[in-house]
């Protein structure tokens, strides 16, 4: 009688094809390591069908030209429309007639390790393939849709062998003669879309590995361009780079120019409410001079106070007075001078104060400082 170890050695060896009639051998076999093996690959055999199903599935637009008569089927996708850098990358590609590879699917669902592999025998493979790249420049100058369209059109016009019909993810693609469809998320929904998705994704990541070597500081060998919080970072305090997408920035840096402020007129909110809480008048909120800008103005104690608020959601960068630095403080004296000289003030005792606004897990925490920095 075979021991354990000798069967879960068999199962692993064996043949998918072959794996049911092993099963039917140790199925019988009482031992509980035995009917554990059992159940362990009866589910591995399921799974391998379920998904023999839907490699076939995701023939079936496919199918539906070769009936029609078309036999050059491309499937056609693009990957980084959503990116702050670096191109958009289209790619086409054209498997032979009811052709499956095994492990194609939506290029997001894959690890890089497994769309390298598949990007290998897709090539190989493949009636013809292509791909097009349309440049972060001509993203600025088109806008991102239509630089995806163009991007689609490129790879088409690159395929050694003209298709007879285009299957595309999501979109109809304009000013093309042939015959074509758009399937929303068809890279999950058809094996020459999925193929096409692979291909593009594998080429901007190789892309982006590159210019990360080029700009180093902003990290693109692991956000590909996207917007993560360490890109983010970098813009903030680098700038941005040749290959950013001026466009998409300048959006992104309005949309938190916005939210910036909305925050701060919270925390100015809670500043006032709680500065009158402990005894103070508030004379002025958001005086503003050539030099910057003043949160609130405030008297207690025949004492005249400029305070400076900082709102910040968790301390991840440090605590909201950590934001009040030396350079800012410069500015709130030179516009507390400003304010001073344009209400001829000049017997009043004067203090700089900070009032920090912290919110965490949901809750906001107020500290008041007096004295925080000297004129």
């Amino acid at each position: 009688m075979q021991n354990i170890n000798e069967i879960k050695i068999a199962l692993a060896q064996c043949d998918m094809a072959q794996l049911p009639q092993l099963l039917k051998c140790y199925q019988t076999d009482e031992r509980k390591g035995v009917q554990k093996l059992v159940q362990t690959y009866q589910k591995r055999y399921t799974a391998h069908l379920a998904e023999l199903q839907r490699l076939q599935d995701i023939l079936q637009y496919e199918r539906e030209c070769y009936a029609k008569g078309y036999t050059l089927v491309a499937g056609v996708d693009e990957v980084g429309r959503g990116p702050l850098a670096g191109p958009v990358v289209a790619a086409a590609v054209i498997l032979p007639q009811n052709h499956i590879i095994a492990g194609i699917d939506d290029s997001k669902k894959l690890t890089a390790k497994k769309r390298e592999e598949l990007c290998e025998i897709i090539k190989k493979e493949a009636v013809a393939w292509a791909v097009g790249i349309v440049s972060h420049e001509k993203i600025d100058e088109v806008n991102i849709l239509q630089a995806t369209y163009m991007a689609m059109r490129e790879a088409l016009a690159q395929l050694a062998i003209p298709p007879q019909y285009i299957l595309a993810d999501a979109v109809t693609i304009p000013h093309i003669d042939i015959p074509q469809r758009g399937i929303v998320k068809g890279d999950a929904k058809s094996m020459s879309i999925g193929a096409a998705s692979i291909v593009a994704k594998v080429t901007r990541d190789a892309m982006m590995e590159e210019m990360d070597k080029l700009y180093p500081d902003y990290d693109f060998a692991s956000n590909k361009g996207y917007g993560s919080q360490k890109h983010l970072a970098a813009i903030t305090q680098h700038g941005l780079c040749k290959i950013h997408r001026r466009s998409f920035v300048k959006n992104l840096m309005q949309k938190t120019e916005k939210e910036n402020k909305q925050k701060g007129n919270q925390g100015e909110l809670l500043a006032a409410k709680q500065m009158q809480k402990l005894g103070y008048t508030i004379i002025k909120q958001n005086y503003c001079s050539d030099y910057g800008e003043i949160d609130i103005i405030a008297q207690k104690d025949d004492v005249l106070v400029f305070t400076e608020v900082k709102f910040r959601k968790g301390t991840e960068n440090g605590l909201p007075a950590e934001a009040v630095n030396w350079k800012k403080q410069q500015h709130i004296i030179k516009t507390a001078k400003a304010y001073l000289a344009e209400h001829n003030i000049t017997d009043k005792d004067c203090r700089f104060d900070v009032a920090e606004v912290l919110e965490e897990h949901g809750k906001k925490y107020f500290r008041y400082t007096e004295n925080a920095f000297l004129a």
